[in-house]
């Protein structure tokens, strides 16, 4: 599991050995070198992390050598055995050699393993943050407690388990830092201060909230947030001097309900400082309107878009205008009876009006929501890349602390020129994370664009229905009139039957059967003109609202394509990051390894006898080794050891002694001309040096040089004791 596991040439954290080799595990007791040095874990062989450590992994040669005395692993104790890719739990009890290996039958107990010591109960972490914001740009303080706890095993094997170590609170808070102070900044800052003084189950709904979003960000780790508790929420007043005026604690414990300085809301400010407040909120949200593309204030714009979305929500669920202005949403409904005020053509009477106020909220809120869940998808996946680089930074620098411990100083030297380069290498690596975070803000801002153009386009298609509708309704009056007609005609037919059953006059009778037939006539022919009118309107109507869908759902789809494609593209990027990252982390491990195995190939081949030498190395490498080691020799032999030697030498080449003799006298005088001209050019390389620095201090003291020469006029320096050109020696 590990991947660069374990350094050479340290002592043994468990058995003190000096390890020469780099093998990475200890000669004798065959612990992984650069395990942590837990006195309960490695010597007492007591299975138990520390109480600021939520785990303890290191890896043994045989997983015999870890039975140095009775294996105890406590209740509070979760540990695992990982050998061949699989996960084995090791369950609570003390544990003998042949106890253990009978009961985990299916560990191998001469390979290699590595051992993840965890907890069974979660290890708090607790973060404070003093900078967090309101809706009104008010100042909160924070604490928070995150209970952490391994979940997956193998994926906390792959991530942490890359050398062996510790994972401790200290490094729980660096990597999670981040994450947290965002969703608090995130729910915090959407909400106004009052909402909040207002709401009882205000902690209930930030420790969901933060526990719902880092159990998502941190399954892919491996790690699970068990609890999330909000131990203090408060709020502090300053005057001009910076003197605390009061504190309001949205989230307290009774400790704190008890200090002198805690006041309640209406206490610390008075309606001439709310308005002030207001006034602060409205320019921030003017801000907000024309300014998105301030990266400074990134934070303080998502957690603006979050108060609108939520201002939204609140006119939506409202029943009236004055439900609306209860619940705090005052300012976003008259923002939007503004822009309903210069649609004159929408405004039909007051509870139309309400209607299509709601509506409008209702387009603009699923705006910023579809722009506030592209900027929560592109910060998820922020911060796992920061996450994962985070990890592999603590790793590398672990690794380095482990190096400085060697003791072969050659071997140092390289595995710290070979450390120092990966972590040159991370540090190009988070400007490159931060540049492209930083092309995906301007990627933001053209979707922001784009998303309020789709809002103008879903408002004009809105419009478009609202005149349909219109229509509809005229059609509706047409249909009114033919039975106002109707009834008209009604009405003469009962005055004709009642004057014929009071005995009226024929003339009467005839005028009013007359005007009878004159009504019906032509009420029959308005219904027929009216049914081709209605019919023409009808179908008219149909066709547009025909097109109208049309268009509402090609426009729509259009939409939709374009945030399904914008996440592939964020899909893709991070993948290919994600790619080029365990790219470069796979090169380093191979550049470890083959230094390793060069460093092993060299102090085999130290260990190696000449001929064993002249034996494995290659042919022409072999030839010139084997011819240097001849000269050598023969360098160091007496003239007698030389006349033998030319005798033997005469023997196999079938020549005289005397011309053997002489070929062996030739190459030892080759071989010592060889070494004396050497000589002769380091001397010469070191009178070179001289006159170097001889003649840059005649340039940086020319005076001095010139009242200081030799006897044969050459020029020394003033501190000189013979002359760099002639050697004569300079009389003081």
């Amino acid at each position: 599991m590990f991947k660069m596991f374990g350094l050479g040439g340290v002592k043994c954290p468990r058995c003190e050995h000096r390890n020469g080799d780099a093998s990475g595990y200890c000669n004798q007791c065959g612990l992984t070198l650069g395990a942590p040095r837990s006195e309960p874990v490695l010597r007492d062989n007591r299975w138990i992390p520390a109480s600021d450590e939520l785990a303890v992994y290191f890896g043994v040669r045989q997983l015999s050598g870890i039975f140095t005395k009775t294996l105890r692993v406590p209740a509070t104790t979760r540990a695992y055995i990982l050998q061949g890719g699989q996960a084995t739990e090791v369950p609570q009890g003390e544990y003998e050699l042949e106890g253990f290996f009978t009961r985990l039958n299916n560990l191998l107990r001469d390979q290699h393993g590595e051992i993840l010591i965890t907890r069974t109960t979660p290890l708090p972490v607790e973060f404070s943050f003093s900078d967090l914001h309101t809706a009104e740009f008010l100042k909160l303080a924070a604490r928070f407690t995150v209970g952490l706890q391994v979940e997956s095993v193998p994926a906390f094997a792959q991530h942490f388990m890359t050398v062996p170590g510790t994972v401790s609170t200290l490094q729980l808070h660096e990597l999670l830092a981040p994450s947290v102070r965002q969703v608090a900044a995130e729910f915090l800052g959407g909400r106004a201060m009052r909402d909040m003084a207002h709401t009882s189950a205000l902690r209930e709904q930030l420790n969901e909230r933060l526990h719902s979003a880092l159990r998502q960000r941190l399954a892919e780790f491996g790690l699970a947030a068990v609890q999330v508790e909000t131990l203090a929420l408060r709020h502090d007043k300053y005057d001009d001097n910076r003197e605390r005026v009061g504190s309001l604690f949205l989230v307290a414990d009774e400790r704190q309900l008890q200090l002198e300085h805690v006041k309640q809301l209406d206490q610390l400010y008075d309606e001439e400082e709310w308005q002030a407040i207001w006034r602060q909120e409205q320019k921030m949200r003017s801000d907000y309107r024309r300014a998105e593309l301030k990266q400074e204030a990134e934070e303080q714009m998502l957690a603006i878009r979050a108060r609108e979305i939520d201002l939204y929500g609140r006119i939506l669920e409202a029943k009236t205008r004055k439900q609306a202005f209860e619940r705090g949403a005052g300012a976003a409904l008259a923002d939007l009876e503004h822009e309903l005020a210069r649609r004159k053509s929408l405004q039909v009477g007051e509870a139309a009006e309400w209607d299509q106020v709601r509506r409008l909220a209702q387009i603009k809120m699923r705006t910023e929501m579809e722009l506030a869940q592209q900027a929560g998808l592109e910060e998820k996946a922020l911060a796992r890349q920061r996450f994962s680089h985070l990890l592999y930074q603590q790793q590398l620098q672990h690794r380095i602390q482990s190096a400085l411990t060697i003791e072969d100083e050659e071997y140092r030297r390289k595995q710290l020129q070979m450390l120092r380069q990966a972590e040159t290498a991370a540090k190009q690596r988070e400007q490159e994370i931060e540049a492209e975070h930083h092309r995906a803000r301007f990627q933001g801002i053209a979707l922001a664009n784009a998303a309020r153009h789709r809002e103008a386009e879903r408002i004009q298609e809105w419009e478009e229905q609202e005149h349909l509708a219109r229509k509809r309704e005229m059609a509706r009056g047409e249909e009114a009139k033919d039975a106002g007609a109707g009834v008209h005609v009604a009405e003469i037919n009962a005055r004709l039957e009642e004057l014929k059953r009071s005995g009226a006059a024929a003339d009467a009778i005839a005028q009013h059967e007359k005007l009878l037939r004159t009504v019906e006539a032509d009420n029959l022919h308005q219904r027929a003109a009216q049914a081709l009118a209605h019919q023409a309107m009808q179908d008219q109507l149909a066709v547009e609202e025909q097109r109208l869908q049309l268009k509402l759902r090609d426009q729509e789809a259009q939409w939709q394509q374009s945030l399904k494609k914008l996440e592939l593209e964020r899909d893709e990027r991070f993948n290919r990051w994600k790619i080029e990252y365990e790219g470069m982390v796979s090169q380093q491990e191979h550049a470890a390894t083959m230094a390793r195995i060069d460093i092993e190939r060299q102090e085999s081949i130290g260990r190696m006898s000449d001929t064993a030498k002249i034996a494995l190395a290659a042919t022409p490498n072999a030839e010139a080794l084997s011819r240097l080691m001849r000269q050598q020799t023969q360098a160091g032999m007496s003239p007698e050891q030389l006349q033998a030697l030319a005798g033997v030498v005469a023997a196999e080449n079938s020549i005289t002694a005397t011309e053997a003799m002489r070929l062996a006298r030739g190459e030892v005088q080759e071989e010592r001309a060889y070494r004396d001209s050497s000589g002769d050019k380091e001397r010469q390389h070191q009178l070179d040096l001289l006159r170097a620095q001889s003649a840059q201090a005649s340039v940086a003291a020319p005076a001095a040089a010139a009242a200081r020469r030799c006897p044969n006029g050459h020029s020394v320096p003033p501190d000189a004791r013979f002359c760099p050109e002639c050697g004569t020696q300079i009389a003081r």
